[in-house]
């Protein structure tokens, strides 16, 4: 009973006109910023780590500017309850998409890297864009309450895309791969790794930092092409997200060399625009500063 009911005052929610839905973000800027001080301790540290050569000053103008963008994408991905196919194609572009749909009409499937950055929730469009006939996969970590599961999955799959539980990757593919259907997967793969998990480090955003490696071991076993998807937040409410192939041949790449390309991508990324990364993630808990 609780499922339908939370359905539909999010649909009733996320019909709220744009304007109404900044002034909302404005407000829930000021209380996430001002009073609750939510994760500020943990985003300060994260931005001066990573950040050396910037002042005071400039790291406060871009603490505050991510948590104007966090309240906003927030709000914005309740906007995918209701949002129309054609609306979202208008405020989450995909440039250079003919560069995955050749490899596709190939036969030839993609792994796409992602971070947390910009609106990762608007990249659930991504089918919009692609060969009819080309399975769009998201792969995702399984929320513990089961309403909330069912409310995710409802507003990432309204645009055609599947998700899949991130343990259940492997068994997914292998079937897809042998029933010859092509994919374009996307991977958000700068998630930290448990301390016991952690084997190997790369250098990140002034940090020696423990990074996962799975998504490329699976390019490389199934033999994906590799792309790298970089956003760009345009204006409030609009995104361009580009598609930039990592390597033409990622299998002939020693090991971890396409793990380095994606992480290199994604700090020039953060660079342009520091302000679009979740730096209320606890992302170098576990890494080491660097100078």
């Amino acid at each position: 009973m609780m499922y339908p009911l939370l359905r539909f005052f999010l649909k009733l929610f996320s019909c709220i006109p744009w304007c109404i839905l900044y002034a909302l973000s404005d407000g829930l800027f000021c209380l996430l910023y001002y009073v609750a001080g939510y994760r500020r301790k943990i985003v300060r540290q994260n931005l001066t780590e990573s950040f050396p050569e910037k002042s005071l000053p400039e790291i406060r103008q871009i603490e505050k500017d991510f948590y104007h963008f966090f309240a906003d994408t927030i709000l914005e991905s309740y906007k995918l309850a209701s949002i129309s196919p054609e609306e979202l194609r208008k405020r989450m572009k995909f440039k250079n998409v003919e560069a995955v749909n050749a490899k596709s009409r190939e036969g030839k499937s993609v792994s796409v890297y992602l971070g947390h950055y910009g609106n990762w929730e608007w990249v659930s469009s991504m089918p919009l864009w692609l060969e009819k006939s080309v399975e769009g996969v998201q792969i995702y970590h399984k929320l513990r309450n089961q309403t909330m599961e069912r409310l995710m999955l409802y507003i990432r799959e309204r645009m055609g895309g599947i998700s899949v539980e991130m343990h259940k990757t492997a068994r997914y593919i292998t079937e897809l791969v042998n029933s010859r259907k092509v994919c374009v997967i996307g991977f958000i793969a700068d998630q930290s790794p448990k301390k016991r998990e952690s084997r190997y480090f790369l250098p990140f955003l002034h940090h020696k930092t423990p990074v996962l490696t799975g998504t490329e071991k699976i390019t490389k076993h199934y033999g994906f092409e590799a792309f790298f998807l970089d956003v760009k937040r345009v204006k409030r409410g609009y995104y361009e997200a580009e598609f930039v192939q990592l390597h033409d041949a990622p299998q002939s790449l020693p090991d971890f060399e396409l793990t380095i390309l994606y992480f290199q991508h994604l700090e020039q990324a953060i660079q342009r625009q520091p302000e679009l990364y979740l730096w209320t993630h606890n992302r170098f808990k576990h890494a080491e500063k660097t100078k």
